[in-house]
């Protein structure tokens, strides 16, 4: 057996493990409830609760946790020890199926707008049954889901998991009036590529900026950037090369398919791309893929970055989520196929997923929505904030054709009819790659480029999942009640065509052209995350998301007050971060620069010779300028600050203080700094510089 067949999987609980470490009648009755989606029986939970204790235990597991996703974005652990005291002064090793059923953390301590008081601290993890557990760093590691005492969502996977359920009941009432009986479910699935980059350690530590923020608050660009795009594809450092091996080796064994590696556009940045996977094992992976990151980073000496804009004027990262639709017995509804009735079918998924997207264009904006992506998205590196779907020449005729009941381009005089005319062939990679695009169909699958590369994949999904199911349940209302299904699917997707294809668009999303273009077509375009997150509140949204128990008005209303908090507490760690590196380490280096500066001039001019210190008072009077200028912006800053943090309890009133006063601010104080930067001398300044950060792994 091969090394990577050896170790992959090795640290899970998973299904092979469990055909062979269960009693057969236990596993059959497991695998079933999985499939039906029924609630785990306890007898059975008791039976994999002492398996799973046993097998963890062999791979030297002291303790176990309930490891969830709070709306913190990272996930959390409290660890229990298999341990029970006995009466003799020993201890026997326990794990009870209660304990894999629920633990209860801390509620009120996690992000909950609201939904708990200080005082009200229940709270309640519940397993993941759908997603394996496995052992890291010694621990029992069980996949939960995280709620209040009243029941409300606290955590990123609950809603996700919710959603996947409604997605599977309304595309399984358009696959039964197409006549499946062979499909049970329906199930969404994702690969999500994890953009980051990787930097010395020794020189992350002396700035501050980096480790409090993720991101660099200062500093100008060096000679050499991204610009002969000689970093892309190129030959691995042998540092990194060493920690991307060690970092697969660790992923494999958790079962992560770590597949595709490469260096990306930005010195210092790279990418990791997984195989596909259902949803919420797809948002556990990559979780443990950012955790796995950081962690097998600092063994080699490096720091990975997550920040989608760690350095100013150079490519940040995203994370591109490859979201698609299949059914549990392996058909891709989002595959064109190559017979009419299979082409009704999928044009059928597609025009649900085009009128979702432009519906609801704006919550999927706000799944991609945290501060880092402020500086990303349409700063000509990333989609703009104009959410548009691509797809292509070929797709997109074809959709006209229907709509306009014209002939296909191919030639064929006859007008395109759904269930009777079969497309022409549509290979996986029908049209060329439109990288601008923010939502593009790549062959069998939607690739949502917006999604922030710091943040959990489980909100684009639950967004997505929930917003198709609700053009889906519309769909299967009109064919599960229509006499003629071919001439039913034909109208209704020459319908969402004349009402939807604003949101299509298959040119540069870059160009100033398309800005104007989607303003006249009434597409939204939210620049920051401020004016993302009142979205969720509006009727339409709270509706989509209530209708189909995603989220109730009362969880919606929670995470809106989660998120424009946590927009105001990461501007104000920044603005405070500005601060003192301004005061404490540029500004100081910068007048003693000035001085020394004056002091040569004033020696040079006292020996009486006729030296030329024209030089030395040009740029004496350029830093002293620059210094006058940084001075000023520093006392604004803390102004602007001392205001937002006492201005308002409104959560959105500081919110807008903080994107409009504190951020305007801060970029003052930069943009002064970094022209100083570029005039001192390199040996005084304080901090590593871009050169350093970029071109020193």
């Amino acid at each position: 057996m091969s090394y990577l067949s050896t170790i992959f999987g090795s640290n899970v609980f998973n299904d092979s493990v469990m055909r062979e470490r269960l009693p057969k009648e236990t596993y059959k009755t497991f695998k079933k409830t999985l499939a039906e989606g029924r609630a785990m029986d306890t007898a059975v939970a008791e039976v994999v609760a002492g398996a799973m204790k046993d097998w963890a235990i062999e791979k030297e597991a002291t303790h176990f946790t309930h490891w969830f996703q709070p709306m913190t974005g990272i996930t959390a652990e409290k660890h229990d020890s298999f341990i029970s005291p006995t009466d003799d002064g020993k201890v026997i090793l326990e794990f009870s199926g209660k304990e894999l059923f629920k633990g209860e953390p801390d509620a009120s301590s996690f992000p909950n707008g609201g939904l708990r008081a200080t005082f009200e601290a229940r709270g309640y993890t519940a397993w993941d049954c759908t997603s394996p557990a496995f052992v890291k760093d010694g621990v029992l590691c069980i996949p939960t889901a995280f709620c209040s005492y009243n029941g409300e969502a606290l955590d990123k996977k609950t809603p996700l998991l919710r959603s996947m359920e409604v997605i599977s009941e309304q595309a399984m009432r358009v696959l039964k009036a197409f006549g499946n009986t062979t499909s049970k479910k329906v199930v969404s699935s994702v690969g999500p590529e994890q953009e980051y980059f990787l930097i010395d350690k020794a020189l992350y530590e002396k700035r501050i900026d980096l480790m409090f923020t993720g991101r660099t608050l200062f500093g100008a660009m060096p000679p050499k950037g991204q610009e002969l795009d000689d970093h892309y594809f190129g030959t691995l450092k042998e540092r990194v090369s060493n920690f991307m091996k060690e970092l697969n080796d660790e992923l494999w064994k958790l079962g992560i398919s770590a597949k595709t590696q490469h260096n990306e556009v930005a010195p210092a940045q790279h990418e990791l791309a997984p195989i596909y996977s259902t949803t919420n094992i797809a948002t556990d992976h990559n979780q443990l893929i950012m955790e796995m990151m950081k962690k097998v980073a600092l063994r080699h000496n490096l720091v990975c970055l997550l920040h989608e804009k760690p350095f100013a004027g150079v490519n940040g990262s995203g994370k591109h989520n490859n979201w698609s639709l299949g059914t549990d017995d392996g058909v891709n509804l989002l595959e064109p196929g190559k017979t009419p009735h299979e082409n009704a079918q999928f044009l059928v998924f597609l025009a649900a997923t085009i009128k979702a997207v432009d519906k609801y264009s704006e919550l999927l904006r706000l799944s991609a929505a945290v501060p880092g992506n402020d500086h990303r998205l349409g700063a000509n590196e990333a989609p703009p904030a104009i959410v548009s779907i691509f797809l292509g020449a070929q797709l997109s005729n074809i959709l006209n054709a229907i709509e306009n009941g014209t002939p296909l381009e191919s030639g064929n005089k006859e007008p395109m009819t759904i269930g009777v005319t079969a497309l022409p062939p549509l290979p996986k990679d029908s049209t060329d790659r439109n990288r601008t695009s923010p939502f593009a169909f790549t062959g069998n699958k939607f690739e949502f480029r917006m999604t922030p590369s710091s943040g959990s994949i489980a909100g684009p999904n639950f967004i997505l999942n929930t917003t198709v199911a609700d053009t889906l349940s519309e769909i299967a209302d009109i064919l599960e009640s229509a006499d003629d299904l071919d001439k039913a699917v034909q109208s209704l997707i020459k319908d969402i065509m004349k009402n939807h294809k604003r949101i299509i668009f298959d040119g540069n999303n870059y160009s100033p052209e398309w800005i104007e273009e989607a303003q006249k077509r009434g597409l939204s375009n939210i620049k920051n995350m401020v004016d993302s997150v009142k979205t969720y509140i509006d009727d339409k949204n709270i509706a989509v998301l209530d209708k189909f128990n995603v989220l109730s008005p009362k969880e919606i209303h929670a995470r809106y007050e989660i998120q424009l908090e946590s927009y105001a507490k990461t501007i104000n760690i920044e603005g405070v971060t500005t601060l003192s590196m301004a005061k404490t380490e540029i500004l100081p280096v910068t007048i003693g620069f000035a001085t020394s500066l004056a002091k040569s001039i004033t020696a040079i001019k006292a020996t009486g010779l006729s030296a030329d210190t024209s030089a030395q008072e040009t740029l004496l009077i350029k830093v002293s300028d620059l210094n006058g200028k940084l001075s000023k912006s520093i006392t604004t800053l803390e102004e602007k600050i001392a205001y937002a943090q006492n201005a308002s309890e409104n959560v959105l009133v500081q919110a807008e203080l903080y994107r409009d006063e504190v951020f305007t601010a801060m970029n003052d104080v930069r943009c002064h700094a970094d022209q100083l930067e570029v005039l001192c001398d390199k040996k005084l300044w304080p901090v590593p510089t871009y050169a350093d950060l970029l071109f020193r792994v």
